[in-house]
């Protein structure tokens, strides 16, 4: 029976996504202008619940098709203007470089990177030693680095354990299929239970990592991109900025490493998968093979990447330049000095972090949405009124819950320039306008790994071509997260209050 127009529509609409989430995203878009038109602050916050939607099923269909329809959407209907989007966009850019090229950089360490992990995966028999490892390793290097870098080399590391094993045993299990069973129906369940807690063992480890990039970046200047912003604002160097925030960050530290280490111990929400015995092997026989054919030409590429890597590290930790500029370096250093020069080889590096650059642009559209309505603005005169540490500690929860929804860089820029504007009116006083530059901080930061909204990384990480293969989707990414979530939250928010 042939198609009619509409099913012809339906079938090319969105793709191969079901037929229920095309209904629901056509719905959205049929309500939103008539509830703009009667209530635009209700509609705006519609739209923010709607994109947050899309992020949930970003497994069912990536989010920037009908994130992307809903922003433009919101455009079209004066919700926003192209200029707003635009401004945000324009503030953000040293987001953008950095997902177009530091990204793209370290896919040409990939090498090293998979070289340096699986040693330390095969000689780390522990997975509780390993998870805190994982944890605390990004950390340090989230502390100095940018969070987007380090998690792009986590997942870098993980799609790189995924793609051996997948490819040593799905070939092992074709061979024993064909010479015990001769029928190929049977070759996925040959290693189906092992691939199952392998996706759950790399889950652990790329969580923790996640999380540790949070623990890492809250403490210094070049952690996070708002905290460059707020140490401008208030006029802090890159110590006294470390000093300011140490009161909070250190025990929240602290307390993540513990809840690293307990949720793997006692098995909770989802940790303390061990790494199958077979995949071991696997890993072991790839890494004992991949040795013994390394010819000089590829030891030289491991020294050359190696020396970029460093170049990486003292770039970045010293902040010669911005980080986006740093990545382009390291793609042209370590391109150049291990022979990959054809057009087509550059170009498969930039796949991976192209879309999601596409996809943060209309994420800054739904922004421009709730600066425009000022959706935030009634919490931040309302938390303006109280005084004291309670005044401080409600800053750092109303962040927090805040950054959850929305995104912790343009939460932290409402708050700050809020609270710098008080500090100009003589509204609060200079050692108010510091407490609370700490409390805007800590807030954007720590509560706001509860969901993937709040931190860049986290988004990356959940529309990565990572997560499908691991089976990370968004309700079980908030799931992982949630031990953290807890702890880190309450640990923050007592910090505030009786350390600060």
């Amino acid at each position: 029976m042939p198609y009619t127009q509409s099913q012809a529509f339906m079938k090319l609409f969105l793709g191969n996504s079901p037929d229920w989430y095309k209904l629901t995203i056509l719905g959205f878009l049929i309500i939103n202008p008539i509830l703009f038109a009667a209530q635009p602050v209700v509609a705006s916050w519609v739209l923010v619940l709607q994109f947050i939607f899309t992020l949930a099923m970003a497994l069912k269909c990536y989010p920037l098709q009908p994130g992307g329809l809903l922003a433009i959407e919101a455009v079209a209907i004066g919700m926003t203007s192209p200029d707003s989007v635009y401004r945000h966009t324009l503030d953000n850019f040293q987001v953008i470089l950095l997902l177009m090229f530091m990204v793209a950089g370290i896919f040409f360490l990939k090498d090293l990177l998979l070289f340096t992990f699986t040693k330390i995966l095969l000689g780390v028999r522990s997975k509780l030693l390993l998870s805190v490892m994982f944890c605390s390793v990004a950390a340090v290097l989230s502390a100095f680095l940018d969070a987007l870098t380090v998690i792009a080399v986590v997942i870098t590391v993980a799609e790189g354990f995924y793609a051996v094993y997948h490819k040593v045993a799905s070939g092992k299990a074709v061979e024993q299929a064909e010479h015990d069973l001769g029928q190929d129906e049977e070759v996925h369940e040959l290693h189906r239970d092992d691939l199952d807690r392998f996706r759950s063992f790399l889950r652990n480890l790329v969580m923790h990592a996640a999380v540790g990039t949070a623990l890492g970046g809250v403490m210094t200047l070049v952690g996070e991109p708002q905290n460059l912003l707020i140490a401008t604002r208030a006029g802090w160097e890159f110590m006294e900025f470390f000093w300011r925030m140490a009161p909070v960050s250190v025990p929240v530290f602290a307390v993540g490493l513990v809840t690293c280490a307990t949720v793997e111990k006692l098995k909770l929400f989802g940790y303390g998968t061990e790494l199958p015995k077979p995949v071991y092997e696997v890993l072991a026989d790839y890494d004992r093979a991949e040795s013994a054919k390394r010819g000089r030409r590829d030891k030289v590429s491991l020294v050359v990447q190696a020396v970029v890597a460093i170049w990486l590290v003292v770039a970045l930790g010293f902040h010669l330049a911005e980080v986006g500029v740093i990545g382009l370096s390291v793609i042209i250093l370590a391109t150049a000095f291990t022979g990959v020069t054809e057009e087509h080889r550059l170009g498969h590096a930039f796949e991976e972090a192209l879309p999601f650059t596409a996809l943060l642009v209309v994420f800054f559209a739904i922004v421009a949405v709730i600066e425009e309505h000022h959706l935030f603005t009634p919490v931040i005169t309302y938390v303006l009124t109280m005084e004291g540490s309670i005044q401080t500690a409600m800053f750092y929860l109303a962040n927090g819950v805040l950054s959850m929804i929305s995104d912790n860089v343009f939460v932290a820029t409402i708050y700050i320039s809020e609270v710098k504007d008080a500090l100009d009116a003589g509204v609060i006083t200079r050692e108010n306008f510091d407490m609370l530059a700490v409390a805007i901080n800590t807030g954007t930061n720590i509560p706001s790994v509860a969901t993937p909204n709040g931190q860049a990384a986290f988004l990356f990480l959940l529309t990565s071509a990572l997560a499908p293969l691991i089976r990370l989707s968004y309700l079980r990414m908030v799931w992982l997260a949630l031990p953290y979530t807890i702890t880190m939250t309450i640990s923050g928010f007592l910090a505030v209050i009786y350390l600060l």
